[in-house]
């Protein structure tokens, strides 16, 4: 690639690019030198795994390295115990060394579903912060100012609400800017919530005589709701250690308006691309769930593999478009005799009550054995070899007789 069309593949997906001028001058420099840059993302392994609104700071970084540059994956098991305030209207609590190195051996497993491991630095902020000593400390606090740290919309939030910033969490930024005096980062890559730390991470380096980094955000993905940012919490998520079969049918389910975002930044598809698939898609020219399907298959590869792609739609199509029955169904044993139906349904979950159940099939919503069911005091007469009943496109349960 050209230097512009470096530029062009590194910004995709991004939203800040401090600054583009010196990205070029540190290209150019490393294309004359042959000497690769440094790129640094760091993550605090504050939770046992990780879905996809994570990997698209991580797919920045893989595009460094697929560039040839030297790409630093730092785990950060220092900063972890103190606790990232970025977008928390209250203190963190902090992280035993115990939980962190549980995550941290989670976290290393899951990176390498998308980065190289054969070139990929893995390193511990705790290699130089655990040596660091109480006069250490005073001297990185020096390099700041009370004034710069407060500026910090997180701190400004919570002091006009009177809310309490323990002195620990004022550490993190200079913390976490020190690691790239450490790694003498040429660039550092995050997220739009960690553009204070990443800055702070430059101005330090001036401090200490180094050439400043440049910083690359990468914006928050949205969740499958296409509201609220990606998170476990909100159950809102695609984890990429999840089944195949469940993250074909997550990104299903998601709006034709958030599958572009998914494509730009889940997917290695050009701007281009992505912009004359969605060109087709609007003139009619192509189907936008082939395009759901597509982009669903392309993370699951990611994660998985080609195959496992494959047979995850191939098991969609013959669940809901040809509406067969799933390879696993949920059993369950009751007391063997003759039920109406409408019982049995409320009797096992299946509906919240007979009303219900007699509405559900009334509206034709009830398949017995793959059957329309069409009374709900038909009667069923339960044995040993049981049967299979089906509510909606996405409720099968097997019901047997004791014994």
């Amino acid at each position: 690639m050209t230097i512009e069309e470096q530029l062009s593949f590194l910004k995709k997906g991004t939203v800040d690019v401090i600054r583009e001028e010196d990205l070029r001058k540190k290209l150019e420099r490393s294309e004359k030198t042959g000497k690769p840059l440094r790129v640094k993302l760091g993550l605090d392994p504050t939770a046992p795994d990780i879905h996809v609104g994570h990997t698209v700071v991580i797919r920045k970084l893989k595009a460094f390295q697929d560039l040839g540059h030297t790409v630093i994956f730092l785990i950060g098991d220092f900063t972890g115990m103190i606790g990232d305030p970025s977008g928390k209207n209250v203190t963190r609590p902090p992280l035993s060394r115990e939980e962190i190195n549980v995550n941290a051996e989670t976290y290393k497993k899951q990176m390498f579903k998308l980065l190289d491991p054969n070139k990929t630095e893995l390193r511990f902020n705790g290699e130089w912060m655990d040596k660091f000593g109480a006069a250490d400390f005073i001297k990185l606090c020096a390099k700041t100012t009370v004034k710069q740290i407060l500026e910090r919309d997180d701190f400004t939030k919570r002091m006009n609400e009177e809310k309490p910033i323990s002195l620990h969490e004022l550490l993190y930024p200079l913390v976490q800017g020190y690691d790239s005096v450490a790694l003498e980062a040429d660039v550092e890559l995050g997220g739009t919530d960690q553009k204070f730390n990443l800055l702070m991470g430059r101005n330090l380096q001036r401090e200490y005589a180094q050439e400043p980094q440049v910083i690359i955000t990468t914006p928050l993905l949205e969740g499958l709701d296409g509201v609220n940012k990606m998170s476990k919490s909100l159950n809102n998520y695609i984890g990429i250690d999840e089944p195949p079969n469940e993250m074909f049918g997550k990104v299903m389910s998601i709006s034709d308006d958030l599958m572009w975002r998914y494509y730009e930044l889940l997917t290695d598809l050009s701007p281009s691309e992505i912009a004359d698939l969605k060109s087709k898609c609007e003139s009619g020219s192509e189907n936008p769930r082939n395009a759901k399907v597509r982009v669903a298959k392309l993370i699951i590869k990611d994660f998985h593999s080609q195959a496992a792609a494959d047979q995850a739609e191939d098991e969609f199509n013959r669940r809901f478009v040809s509406k067969e029955v799933p390879d696993e169904v949920e059993e369950r044993t009751m007391d063997s005799g003759t039920y109406r139906l409408a019982d049995l349904l409320a009797q096992t979950g299946l509906s919240a009550s007979k009303g219900e159940a007699r509405r559900l099939i009334e509206q034709g919503g009830v398949k017995v054995n793959g059957e329309k069911a069409s009374a709900a005091n038909a009667e069923i007469d339960l044995t040993n070899d049981g049967v299979l009943l089906q509510v909606g496109k996405l409720k099968f349960l097997k019901v047997r007789a004791n014994g």
